[in-house]
């Protein structure tokens, strides 16, 4: 079975059971969903929810930030990993919208990848869900079912990226790449599915019976 059968068998299941699939982070507006996308780095999208569920009722907006200071913007988000450096990539990034852009949220990926903090999976999130413009951000879970479902061969995230952008339509994209997170949490999970149990493990390698161990990011 090649990657286009493959891709059909996949993307049959996805849209059965996520015809209409949500958005894993909260949030009020772009900006404040870049903010989001940047803390969800080496953190579960539940913690950031948790901890700007606080936040952005009273804070959402670059000046905000701006005017709270590196070690305010810490204490509001120190129960997330690395907060010492994403509160100085928030403050700086707010500091470059305001001053630079008029306190929106640049609409290309090289004006986003040059924020602070700001890498292509989470300026490919922003182009995506905020922007409309077709994506497929790829992060670590992404990356590892397209190992086991063989779209790929597992080098990294970028090299992923491309090859899913190459076996997949793009008018798919900006769906698919949150019904692949959504079933990877909850059908094909790292230490329960290995690669031989969900239906799409099934459905795209029937003969299977090894677990398949992938190569991380």
């Amino acid at each position: 079975m090649n990657s286009k059968e493959k891709s059909k068998i996949i993307l049959r299941v996805l849209n059965k059971i996520y015809p209409k699939v949500p958005i894993p982070l909260n949030y009020k507006n772009t900006f404040t969903l870049l903010i989001s996308v940047l803390l969800s780095a080496q953190c579960t999208d539940i913690n950031v929810n948790n901890v700007t569920k606080n936040i952005y009722p009273k804070y959402n907006q670059p000046k905000h930030f701006l005017k709270l200071g590196r070690k305010k913007i810490e204490k509001l988000i120190n129960k997330i990993g690395l907060f010492r450096v994403k509160a100085r990539s928030i403050y700086y990034l707010s500091k470059i919208l305001v001053e630079k852009y008029k306190s929106k949220v640049p609409r290309t990926y090289d004006q986003l990848e040059s924020l602070p903090g700001v890498g292509h999976k989470t300026a490919s999130v922003v182009m995506s869900q905020a922007f409309g413009y077709p994506a497929f951000p790829v992060d670590t879970h992404i990356h590892r079912l397209a190992q086991r479902w063989g779209l790929t061969n597992g080098k990294n995230v970028v090299q992923t990226e491309k090859d899913l952008k190459n076996i997949f339509p793009k008018k798919n994209w900006n769906k698919l790449h949150l019904q692949i997170i959504w079933y990877g949490r909850e059908y094909c999970k790292a230490r329960e599915c290995y690669g031989i149990t969900c239906k799409i493990c099934k459905s795209c390698y029937p003969n299977r019976n090894k677990q398949i161990k992938t190569k991380k990011a």
